[in-house]
């Protein structure tokens, strides 16, 4: 991190962005984080830990516990927990990329999502401006493959997709690209931890 708070990236570097409110951060988290460091050739991963998903009623349990959680869950060399979109003010994942483009000139992001937001991408602000600013890494979740490839934004850039036996070009590859992989499965959510009662959202 640099005297902003902000991670630091030299130009050139591939990073990974995978968002989401980590509420908690589990174990399948981890997992998908970890296989897209390794298929899509990515030098970095960020988790960008945010205040709050627009597309959701409840709010989340405070940042700062979040956070906390996510470094426990996530401790890898080339893997880095972030609050930026807090620090930033943005919400939405469109504002934070545009941010992050004009902030690290040089740098390849790539934004990762599990196969469960591919499906509703297209519910998602500027969606098609994301899929043709950035490459897009998919990575399959228990459940969701079918959902996923029936998805609006799968159809509208179909001709885009990168074979998954050629993920590890993505990172260079020019938007709009996508690639969609199957990694071997963790079935954990955050929706099933808080069920059992092993988290609670305030406290």
């Amino acid at each position: 991190m640099d005297r902003t708070g902000l991670p630091v990236a030299r130009a050139g570097m591939t990073i990974g962005l995978l968002g989401g409110s980590f509420d908690p951060a589990h174990d399948g988290h981890a997992h998908i984080t970890r296989e897209a460091l390794k298929r899509f050739g990515l030098d970095r991963v960020w988790w960008l830990v945010s205040p709050g998903n627009p597309l959701k009623a409840e709010g989340p349990a405070t940042l700062a516990r979040r956070m906390e959680r996510a470094r426990e869950v996530m401790r890898h060399p080339r893997v880095e927990i972030t609050d930026i979109e807090a620090r930033m003010g943005t919400r939405y994942t469109a504002a934070t990329l545009r941010r992050l483009i004009a902030l690290y000139p040089g740098v390849q992001f790539v934004w990762l999502m599990g196969a469960d937001n591919l499906a509703q991408l297209h519910k998602w602000q500027d969606w098609q401006w994301i899929m043709e600013t950035v490459p897009v890494g998919v990575i399959a979740r228990p459940e969701t493959r079918g959902a996923a490839r029936a998805a609006k934004a799968a159809d509208v850039y179909a001709r885009y997709r990168l074979r998954a036996d050629a993920a590890r070009h993505l990172a260079r590859a020019e938007p709009p690209c996508w690639c969609f992989v199957n990694v071997p499965m963790v079935k954990t959510s955050s929706t099933d931890i808080r069920a059992r009662g092993q988290w609670q959202r305030e406290g």
